[in-house]
């Protein structure tokens, strides 16, 4: 695949443009035909999206759901085209390249870099798309919030924790989640 050098400048973005960017570790994205570039996410960043993953991995054994890790694209148009930390959806509805419209829940860790796209961009767009749930983990505090999509199309927070503080769930799927697990430093013995 060769890089791209420029940009169109009297258009929006399409995913056909995003599947030309290059392949230099940076996290390309596009929503609403608005190019979002972030670099390699911290250690922080990559601590909590592995223990959430193994967490919820345990939660779904034996059902249709699947749950994939960061990058994966979630095409919810054309001009937007999206790789949430995790994804979470029927295994039916995931294609190999991509998951062609919403996830049942789509998980952001917050990085430096992410903080405001994550928080609020993504989160007006998640909603428009109709992804029924959304969590924002905060590897800096640490801690997590839930939103649940509303019958009138928004978001509503429906749990909100941190710290040593568990967050108990039923839906999309059963689990308790405590932020500052996610992120402890494990310390190992000789």
């Amino acid at each position: 695949m060769s890089a791209v050098t420029t940009l169109p400048r009297s258009r929006p973005l399409t995913r056909a443009d995003l599947d030309q960017m290059p392949d230099d570790g940076h996290r390309y994205e596009i929503v609403d035909g608005m190019l979002l570039v972030s670099p390699a996410p911290s250690r922080a960043h990559q601590r909590a999206v592995g223990r959430l993953y193994l967490l919820l991995q345990g939660a779904i054994v034996g059902s249709d759901l699947e749950l994939l890790l960061a990058p994966f694209s979630v095409v919810l148009a054309d001009d937007t085209v999206v790789e949430p930390d995790l994804v979470l959806a029927r295994a039916a509805a995931f294609t190999e390249r991509d998951l062609p419209g919403p996830p049942l829940l789509a998980i952001e860790v917050l990085s430096p870099s992410t903080r405001r796209y994550d928080r609020f961009l993504k989160h007006s767009r998640y909603a428009a798309a109709g992804i029924p749930f959304y969590w924002i983990i905060d590897p800096s505090e640490p801690g997590l919030t839930a939103h649940q999509l509303g019958s009138n199309g928004t978001y509503a927070v429906v749990g909100q924790v941190s710290g040593d503080e568990p967050y108990e769930t039923s839906e999309p799927l059963p689990v308790t989640i405590v932020a500052s697990e996610l992120v402890a430093d494990v310390q190992r013995t000789g």
